[in-house]
């Protein structure tokens, strides 16, 4: 009996001790919060990328644009010019102008005395086929001046998450796109690929 009193004891002693031991607990907190930081702070990171990528797609569409209005004509060798000029914007993530990943264009847009926009010309980084000459376009309501010309950039890139994880977005990634409208400045239209000498009237397609 007495053998069994003992054993009952022993067994309540280890059991206080054992409701006391403290020292498993921030071993255990750790593995369980570790994770739960770790999501939040690579989350924290895509989204400071993404934002900064934003930032940077909507510096390139307003440089190319501006870019363009501050010449009398273009031709196709300088477009590529503002294009490369413009991706310097774009560091670390653009570094060539070949990036599938990045599409910018230009265009010329003719507001007629219907105030409709009229695209007159227009090119694309990637060289693929650009809005018609003659195709109507929108634009915003504070443009829409008759007989008056504007300049439109666009610029567009698929982020894609550091390493293709993605922890608060899609890894596959997600496309930002922006634009710019600006006026010619050194003349009432900006001639693309123009005979010599200039043509002393602008283009009304």
């Amino acid at each position: 009996m007495k053998g069994m009193m003992k054993g009952r004891r022993r067994a309540l002693r280890f059991a206080a001790r054992f409701v006391r031991d403290r020292k498993g607990i921030a071993a255990t907190e750790f593995a369980v919060i570790v994770p739960i930081m770790l999501v939040l702070f690579f989350g924290v990171v895509e989204i400071v990328n993404g934002v900064t990528a934003y930032r940077d797609v909507s510096i390139m569409a307003h440089t190319t644009s501006d870019l363009t209005t501050q010449s009398l004509s273009v031709q196709d060798s300088d477009l590529t010019n503002f294009f490369n000029a413009s991706i310097g914007v774009f560091y670390p993530f653009v570094t060539s102008p070949t990036d599938p990943n990045l599409k910018q264009s230009i265009a010329e847009l003719w507001v007629n005395s219907s105030l409709q926009a009229r695209v007159q010309w227009a090119v694309n980084s990637d060289g693929s086929p650009p809005t018609q000459p003659g195709t109507v376009v929108s634009i915003p309501l504070s443009l829409q001046v008759a007989n008056t010309y504007v300049i439109y950039s666009s610029a567009s890139y698929l982020y894609v998450p550091t390493g293709g994880v993605g922890y608060v977005m899609n890894k596959s990634g997600i496309i930002l796109n922006d634009f710019s409208y600006t006026r010619p400045r050194m003349s009432q239209c900006v001639f693309y690929d123009p005979p010599t000498p200039l043509p002393t009237t602008c283009p009304q397609i």
